[in-house]
């Protein structure tokens, strides 16, 4: 089976968040399984993986926000809810977003944004489709919006482990690659400018924003 033909599918790139009422604390997760169901009473829903930390405090909130990430959202934005847990880290730090309706919004250059309620949750074995009720959608600029092709096309970008859309690469082993432990970016000495062993200790991640430590070589 050619499971690469998967990727044929389009997608677009968002961020959900909602906020752990116990500990007060924000939560969110990168999410490209937006979909619309309904126009009258807008109903969408959305692929979770249950070891996300934000599916669970989904549940117990059942309410949400999901931002519309543009062409020009920072990578920060992506990498930090994308490949890092809201369980270990607080993945607003740093980030520009506002408060709307008790619910954080990522705001760094993003189409817009939907407010909603959970009204069901269906089980798919390792991940949750969660249907929203769209209480409140505001559009903030007439920024393209990112798809899931133009992440991985122009950032380089891969799939995080716990997203429903992950393919295991099979990566040509081949002397000069360099694989990310953390979020799988490919550093290949034949593209790049400078070799790997070259780059200065303080050298990041250019996806996850990791140290050279955490990159293996591929031999």
């Amino acid at each position: 089976m050619d499971t690469g033909v998967l990727r044929d599918i389009t997608y677009g790139m968002y961020v959900l968040t909602t906020r752990d009422i116990k500990s007060n604390k924000n939560v969110g997760c990168f999410v490209n399984t937006l979909v619309q169901i309904t126009s009258s009473n807008p109903i969408v829903s959305v692929s979770v993986n249950k070891n996300n930390y934000t599916n669970k405090i989904l549940k117990e909130t059942k309410k949400c926000a999901i931002s519309i990430l543009s062409c020009n959202t920072s990578i920060n934005v992506i990498s930090k809810f994308g490949f890092f847990s809201s369980l270990d880290v607080d993945k607003f730090d740093g980030i520009n977003y506002e408060e709307v309706d008790d619910l954080p919004v990522v705001s760094e250059n993003i189409c817009g944004y939907l407010i909603g309620n959970v009204i069901n949750v269906i089980d798919c074995f390792s991940h949750d489709i969660f249907l929203i009720e769209v209480k409140r959608c505001e559009k903030t600029d007439n920024l393209e919006p990112m798809t899931y092709k133009y992440y991985h096309e122009n950032l380089k970008g891969t799939s995080p482990k716990n997203a429903p859309t992950y393919i295991e690469e099979n990566i040509s082993m081949g002397f000069n690659k360099y694989k990310c432990s953390v979020c799988g970016h490919i550093y290949d000495d034949s593209k790049e400018k400078v070799k790997f062993d070259d780059l200065p200790d303080d050298w990041k991640c250019p996806l996850c924003g990791v140290g050279k430590e955490f990159f293996v070589k591929i031999s």
